[in-house]
């Protein structure tokens, strides 16, 4: 198997281009199976999509955005892509014309297809700029499948993805990697390919998946530049910087490595965004953010029940892994209070510890609870957004903090740690993006209480490239470190995290890389943790 740059091992299956449209043999879908919408094959069935190109098709391959596929269940997955001929198009449409486009797609044990057990047809809509989210059902629990598809002639890569285990099964083993932050304009996306290689049976994507806005408009240097809209404002903004994010192949190598579930954080729209109120006061808010999550749903492997209404869409579910582990993802955007203090980074005020201050909104809230009193899991992982435990910025006497994570809503994160304290959940782990930086912490019922309870940890994924290089660790927090005793790691390096998960324990290892700044950057281990079943401590390993 050859060796690519980075030092990464590539799958065999794994497709850094797209496949050629003459690799596939030939399958001509029957009129009732157009209308059906899916096939499902006999053990026998070896042939697979056609290469024929249509009368009145697409003038170019339209597969550039790569393909992906999210949402595990025992019985299928979603998978997606998005036709694209012409990525960058000005108007965020991708070359595509005015029409509904037919869309075949395929499901196989196997990665050359030889053993199909699916197809079918579905519509790509200029309305959802193309996009197609097929919901497969009738899978095997458990199993790993490959998918691809077609359009106009035009074959796509291939796919890899896996339905859940049985439900209350507990398999012997899951491997997760976490990510968040891929700034464009800050480095290369090397960290996604790692992911790929790591061939995890789950990633989750914790936020921050594009940039609404660049660095190069405020004067600061850049590694690649953003095209479009700075900031992205319409429908068509968003849509062009999706697409431009797409493009990237180390991107589409982790999106066609293993299913996702998504959540999106603040520049997925705007800045520090809560519910209706933009960081920075501007008209046609509304607007903009309804045009974000549409095209937030558009480029995203998700379920249909997660298409926008206007201004909201339904993000926070949960999704189980058998018995083994139980996913929350939160949406702590749509919902929450404006940010106390101004949401001045290093400020302190009395407004973060209202009771009524919420980061999820009361019903979500209530929602996540009554997920924790219900618990059935050996392990619950609590995906969410920014920093959950305590962190005290000011060395010595004094305290300040960033009202924009769980630090300025005081009430409502103690009332999810009494929560987790008093209900049947026997792992919590919380996982985390936004802040650019690895970081492992305990969290304590009483975080001012070295000697308090030990109720979860929390793992913190650093950027993708948000930030640039980095380094080993930033002045300020290593000054402030021994204000925050339960804060048992940090880095200010790029990378992922990869977790892998076992009835008798959570193993947490910080994947780094020493620059994004050019291609290539090899991919280390920063730091290693054990999380023992039942004992909500980080051991060194």
């Amino acid at each position: 198997m050859p060796c690519y740059p980075g030092h990464f091992r590539r799958p065999s299956w794994l497709p850094w281009g797209v496949i050629s449209a003459g690799s596939a043999e030939g399958w001509r879908a029957s009129r009732r199976a157009a209308l059906k919408g899916a096939v499902l094959l006999g053990a026998g069935a070896t042939v697979g999509l056609t290469t024929v190109r249509r009368a009145g098709g697409l003038p170019a391959d339209p597969f550039t955005l790569g393909v992906a596929s999210g949402e595990p269940a025992p019985d299928g997955a979603v998978i997606w892509t998005r036709l694209a001929p012409r990525p960058l198009a000005e108007d965020g449409r991708g070359g595509m014309p005015d029409a509904v486009i037919d869309v075949e797609w395929e499901v196989a044990e196997d990665a050359g297809f030889a053993s199909a057990v699916q197809r079918g047809v579905t519509a790509a809509r200029p309305e959802a700029a193309h996009s197609v989210h097929v919901e497969l059902v009738g899978l095997r629990p458990g199993a790993e499948y490959f998918y691809r598809f077609r359009a106009a002639g035009f074959l796509s890569p291939v796919g890899r993805t896996r339905t859940a285990p049985q439900p209350n099964s507990v398999p012997s083993q899951l491997t997760i990697c976490a990510v968040s932050c891929a700034n464009y304009e800050d480095g290369w996306f090397t960290a996604y390919r790692g992911v790929a290689a790591e061939q995890p049976d789950l990633v989750v994507e914790l936020g921050d998946f594009i940039y609404e806005d660049g660095r190069g408009r405020r004067g600061a240097p850049v590694v690649r530049r953003h095209v479009g809209a700075e900031p992205a404002m319409t429908l068509g903004d968003y849509r062009l910087r999706y697409a431009q994010y797409r493009t990237d192949p180390d991107l589409q190598a982790a999106q066609a490595a293993a299913p996702w579930l998504v959540v999106f954080d603040d520049h997925e729209v705007a800045n520090n965004w809560a519910d209706e109120t933009p960081a920075i006061p501007q008209p046609g808010f509304p607007e903009r953010r309804a045009a974000a999550l549409q095209a937030y749903y558009e480029n995203m492997p998700l379920r249909s029940s997660a298409k926008p209404v206007g201004t909201s869409m339904q993000l926070y579910r949960r999704v189980p892994w058998g018995g083994l582990a139980m996913f929350h993802l939160l949406d702590t955007r749509q919902y929450r209070t404006d940010q106390p203090c101004n949401d001045k980074l290093g400020s302190d005020c009395a407004e973060r510890f209202d009771a009524a201050a919420s980061l999820t909104g009361v019903e979500q809230e209530r929602w996540l609870l009554d997920g924790f009193a219900q618990s059935s899991s050996r392990w619950d992982l609590i995906a969410q957004q920014v920093l959950f435990a305590q962190l005290d910025l000011t060395p010595g006497p004094g305290r300040s903090v960033n009202p924009d994570a769980w630090d300025g809503y005081v009430a409502q994160r103690d009332r999810v740690v009494a929560a987790l304290a008093g209900s049947p959940v026997r792992n919590a782990v919380i996982l985390t993006g936004d802040i650019h930086s690895h970081c492992a912490a305990e969290i304590w019922q009483q975080f001012d209480d070295p000697f308090s309870r030990r109720v979860a940890v929390e793992l913190v994924t650093t950027s993708i490239a948000s930030g640039g290089d980095g380094s080993d660790t930033k002045p300020e927090i290593a000054a402030a470190l021994p204000e925050n005793p339960h804060i048992r790691y940090f880095s200010n390096r790029r990378g992922y995290l990869r977790a892998q998960i076992t009835p008798a324990e959570l193993r947490a290892d910080f994947r780094t890389l020493p620059y994004v700044s050019q291609p290539g950057a090899p991919v280390q281990t920063g730091a290693s943790f054990i999380v023992p079943d039942g004992d909500p401590v980080l051991l060194n390993v």
